[in-house]
């Protein structure tokens, strides 16, 4: 019940700035093209309260959930009284900048968002950005199955050249959005250079799973209190050596030892300032997940640096450039049936991320958050749909490449389609949401 209070304000806050960013965007340039503004709201429904300047109510309304802002002759259903200040009264050029300011702000406001936190608190492992040689290679696993070997050089991913560590993890997402499809790489061992294919496996995370790792320590990073890892005594900064006789060189493979031994004690060995000590701890099962786990989990290992302004910036135009491009393949697989509608999340999904996000230490997943909706909203947007700001520009080009408007009765077919066609997904979205309600422990074993 206290996620649920503190997740549904969150969202709606979440969701209430990205939304009036986005309409601002659209009131914004209106005003600037001539276009007579009537409503600009925060909120919806019944108005509460405000204030009328020039042609616009500026207003606050009962219902939270972002705003919307209303033009003099925007709907296209409507006839048109010929007054210049209307939306359709106005050359097709300046509609269409209209359309495009709601996501372009959408995306000018993730990439401020990031370029603030790289600035104050830009979080990265430098293992990241080394090239990619094998240090640990768990058994059994995908890459031990392909036949790579601790000390391999992987020299190409796919088509990325000269590829490190981050690489593999942008090559898996890949996969995990194309399930059952190979990752290809040119391995140099010594002085020979061969190919070899690896199939990732699905350990239901964001990303999949092929068994290989830099020779790093397992160090304890994230502990759950009420766990048994907790309890009998392990702490964060522990460094795992082995799990009763079988040495654990990364966190999926302990995550596969302990669903081999089950529900039975398991010794702990590890070493704590420089100290060997062993703790002896019984693994329980997560029914939502339907695996053991002790409680805890580790991530390599993390600097915390300030980028200046500039860097900073490029920083965020990269990772929002990447994330709108992840974007498009996932709809674009959607559209082939490559990936399932289940993967999305809607409202009350996002809801939860948000919750999630702001109990955790200070502003900066919420912020990162934030970032990662805008860049969906902005992107979705532009998606060559009517009713939503890119179906308006396909049209309006459509006209323009004709040198007339589109039957009124035609048009008004579209948009009723159109509206159909969001509702019924917005319905399957949601339905998706509340099947998978439950907890969500990545990468905790």
């Amino acid at each position: 019940m206290a996620d649920f209070l503190i997740a549904v304000p969150t969202m709606i806050l979440v969701l209430g700035v990205m939304i009036v960013v986005h309409e601002f965007g659209h009131y914004a340039v209106a005003k600037m093209c001539g276009v007579r503004v009537l409503v600009f709201s925060v909120g919806f429904g019944k108005r509460l309260i405000g204030f009328t300047r020039g042609d616009t109510d500026y207003r606050v309304s009962a219902l939270p959930f972002g705003g919307y802002v209303k033009m003099a002759g925007e709907n296209p259903m409507e006839d048109r009284s010929g007054d210049p200040g209307e939306f359709m009264s106005h050359p097709r050029w300046q509609r269409i900048l209209i359309a495009l300011a709601g996501p372009a702000m959408n995306i000018l406001l993730a990439i401020a968002i990031l370029t603030g936190v790289f600035m104050v608190h830009y979080e990265h492992s430098p293992i990241m950005d080394k090239p990619i040689v094998v240090g640990i290679v768990d058994p059994n696993s995908p890459a031990a199955i392909s036949g790579i070997q601790v000390g391999d050089h992987i020299i190409r991913i796919q088509d990325k050249l000269n590829p490190v560590w981050r690489d593999i993890n942008e090559a898996l997402l890949q996969a995990k959005l194309s399930p059952n499809t190979p990752i290809t790489l040119n391995i140099q061992r010594g002085s020979q250079i061969f190919n070899a294919q690896v199939l990732p496996q699905d350990r239901t995370q964001e990303l999949g799973y092929i068994g290989i790792s830099p020779d790093l320590p397992t160090q304890i990073t994230r502990i759950e209190p009420d766990m048994p890892a907790y309890q009998v005594g392990l702490r964060i900064g522990d460094e795992i050596k082995s799990l009763d006789e079988t040495p654990v060189g990364t966190i999926t493979a302990i995550q596969a030892y302990l669903q081999k031994t089950g529900s039975k004690p398991i010794n702990v060995h590890i070493v704590r300032k420089g100290q060997a000590q062993t703790f002896t701890a019984t693994p329980v099962i997560d029914k939502k997940e339907n695996r053991y786990r002790l409680g805890f989990g580790s991530s390599f290992p993390i600097e915390v640096t300030h980028l200046p302004f500039m860097q900073a910036v490029s920083l965020s135009m990269e990772e929002n450039g990447k994330l709108s491009l992840m974007i498009v393949k996932i709809l674009q697989k959607l559209v082939s049936h490559e990936v399932s509608i289940k993967q999305m999340d809607g409202p009350i999904g996002i809801g939860k991320q948000a919750g999630q996000a702001v109990q955790q230490e200070g502003w900066i997943p919420l912020l990162i958050l934030m970032a990662g909706i805008s860049v969906n909203l902005g992107v979705f947007n532009l998606l060559p749909i009517p009713i939503l700001d890119g179906g308006l520009i396909v049209l309006t080009l459509f006209e323009s490449v004709i040198r007339r408007d589109i039957n009124q009765q035609v048009k008004e077919r579209i948009y009723q389609t159109a509206f159909v066609f969001i509702v019924l997904f917005a319905a399957v979205v949601i339905y998706n949401d509340i099947s998978k309600l439950g907890p969500f422990a990545r990468y905790l074993p």
